[in-house]
């Protein structure tokens, strides 16, 4: 079976990533609870800290899933592509509610935190369905998926921890 096909081979990968996720939850929870005060009475903030854990949330479930061994190929790919409609439809909810009325964010931002929450969404979905045929890159679409996850969530905990000071 080819890599990228092949979960066996991807166990170092995922495992590193379960615990850099679990970590970085860790860094959400942290800047929620410096900040908390603050945080809660903007509800714009409180959408902003649930799409920074739904986020670092859906790399240590997709992670953990592709970590259970013996599953069948297609079995993992049914649960990638449930996990990231469901991740995507909790992300985007709550990015919608961050942004929705917010005077804080232009118009410019808005575009742009949508952009980069689609483009964290979007790979999940395609390597199930790639992972499911076989064919189109496999769990290699969890390596973008994964990367560009931990980068909005990071811009979530930048807002988060420093921008909510100003």
């Amino acid at each position: 079976m080819r890599t990228e096909y092949n979960p066996a081979v991807w166990l170092t990968f995922f495992a590193a990533q379960i615990g850099a996720s679990a970590g970085l939850t860790g860094l959400i929870f942290v800047a929620v609870s410096i900040n908390l005060k603050q945080i809660v009475e903007l509800p714009h903030l409180v959408a902003r800290s649930a799409k920074a854990l739904f986020t670092l949330i859906g790399v240590l479930v997709t992670s953990t899933v592709c970590l259970v061994p013996g599953q069948p190929v297609r079995a993992l790919a049914g649960e990638l592509v449930g996990l990231g409609f469901a991740l995507w439809i909790a992300t985007t909810l709550s990015e919608r509610a961050a942004v929705r009325g917010n005077s804080y964010v232009s118009g410019r931002q808005k575009v742009a935190y949508l952009i980069f929450s689609q483009l964290s969404l979007v790979p999940y979905l395609i390597a199930g369905v790639s992972l499911f045929v076989g064919s189109g890159g496999g769990l290699y679409w969890l390596v973008a998926a994964i990367g560009l996850s931990y980068l909005v969530a990071m811009l979530d905990a930048w807002v988060l921890l420093i921008e909510i000071q100003r």
